[in-house]
């Protein structure tokens, strides 16, 4: 797909004014926000999505809108996985309901601009390498099975340990224990000091890159356009803040999503091998977009049907065995890094 410079720049200057728009009516005053507000902004969200994939696909036609769709479902659905340790961010610095929100803003934005520069570096390698095809392949891979590995491990205490990101941050600036309002410095006795609002919004947006790392290359399995790479990623994450206060609670009852991610960036480190195998002179199959599409959804759909399952059983069998009712899928965020 030709993208102009001035079409790149229309995008983002759009995606910059639904931000503050989202900002403004729904995240400028601090609040505990609502199932039926997370509800709507996640409608909101979704429908953007989808009118800015019916707009690909008139003015661009079916193959870029179908990368997009088959991009935007791979990303939002890898990044509810990241709301896992969000939860657990949230709970390790104690941040209060009321400013949970601008929390996720700030970190989620942090996240987009850090991902930019991963999906730029990406383009400029597979537009100069086209082997690194075989190493995004071979990665995926081997994160489906370690993944998989982890999650049969049925570890069940969860905790998030901070990057060495923050660690070099937390001691190079002083900083308070507690909160004061949404302020990201305070002075005190005549000090500067950061507060853990600060700590936690970058703690959102850092470990983000670590999901990265695998999110990434799973979408360039899907399309080589940056443009469309960069829009996917965009729209999966804006929508994120709302989806955390909306399926929060559902979060636990997903107990087989892990298998189902597992399954799909598998499934995309097959189609890259084959895709490098083909590029480089083999005759082999290649998988369409179409098909990555059906498949896509169809283990989403099978992975929430068969958790939902689960979560009922155990939930039954939970008062008569005295075992807990719904057991957390395993550690995640090591699955993932």
């Amino acid at each position: 797909m030709d993208v102009s410079l001035n079409l790149w720049v229309l995008t983002i200057l759009g995606l910059c004014a639904l931000i503050a728009v989202d900002f403004f009516i729904g995240g400028r005053k601090p609040h505990e926000v609502s199932l039926k507000e997370a509800g709507i902004w996640t409608g909101v969200w979704m429908g953007l999505a989808v009118l800015f994939g019916l707009g690909l696909l008139v003015f661009g036609g079916s193959a870029p809108a179908g990368e997009f769709f088959a991009g935007f479902i791979t990303e939002k659905s890898l990044s509810v996985d990241n709301l896992f340790v969000f939860v657990l961010i949230m709970s390790k610095f104690a941040v209060p309901a009321v400013y949970q929100q601008r929390v996720l803003m700030v970190g989620v934005l942090i996240a987009l601009v850090l991902r930019a520069g991963f999906i730029g570096a990406g383009a400029a390698i597979i537009a100069n390498f086209s082997w690194v095809f075989y190493l995004f392949g071979a990665f995926l891979i081997w994160t489906a099975w370690k993944l998989i590995q982890e999650a049969r491990a049925g570890q069940e205490d969860e905790e998030f340990e901070e990057n060495r990101f923050l660690k070099a941050v937390e001691r190079r600036f002083p900083s308070t224990d507690r909160y004061h309002g949404t302020k990201l410095f305070i002075v005190e006795n005549g000090r500067r000091l950061m507060t853990p609002m600060l700590i936690v919004m970058l703690a959102i947006g850092t470990t983000d890159v670590l999901f990265a790392l695998d999110s990434i290359p799973a979408i360039f399995g899907l399309t080589q356009d940056p443009y469309i790479v960069f829009t996917a990623n965009a729209f999966a994450l804006m929508g994120l803040r709302q989806l955390y206060f909306l399926i929060g609670g559902l979060l636990k009852k997903l107990v087989h999503l892990s298998y189902g991610l597992s399954v799909i960036l598998g499934f995309i480190g097959v189609k890259l091998v084959l895709h490098a195998l083909h590029e480089s002179g083999v005759a082999v199959p290649e998988i369409s977009i179409p098909v990555s599409l059906g498949m896509i959804c169809a283990v989403l759909a099978i992975t929430t049907v068969t958790s939902l399952r689960a979560s009922r059983r155990a939930a039954a069998a939970g008062p008569e065995t005295g075992e807990p009712a719904v057991s957390a899928d395993a550690d995640r965020s090591d699955a993932r890094r």
